[in-house]
């Protein structure tokens, strides 16, 4: 394991722990039985830490591709890794007729 793949599985837990930390943004089936979803003019707009927590969450989510990304870039150059996959096969091959 390298240190790519370590910071990969940080961000990814810090993007799991920073979706947890975001709070349900709507009511749910309950609410749709109930009527209470019907106040169009109820204020819906993010403020204070859940929007920090979901420009975080976005921000990480960003980070988490391009680290991705960078992994499989690196992952399919990378010759030190590389194995003889022409040999592999030919000796497969002819086991599955």
């Amino acid at each position: 394991m390298k240190w790519y793949d370590i910071i990969f599985i940080i961000v990814a837990l810090i993007i799991i722990v920073l979706s947890l930390l975001q709070g349900g943004k709507s009511e749910g089936a309950s609410g749709a039985i109930t009527g209470g979803g019907l106040n169009v003019f109820a204020k819906t707009k993010e403020r204070g830490s859940e929007k920090v927590v979901t420009w975080m969450t976005f921000g990480f989510a960003v980070l988490f591709l391009f680290i991705a990304l960078m992994i499989s870039v690196a992952g399919g150059t990378s010759s030190s890794e590389s194995t003889d996959v022409t040999t592999s096969t030919e000796a497969v091959i002819p086991l599955l007729f």
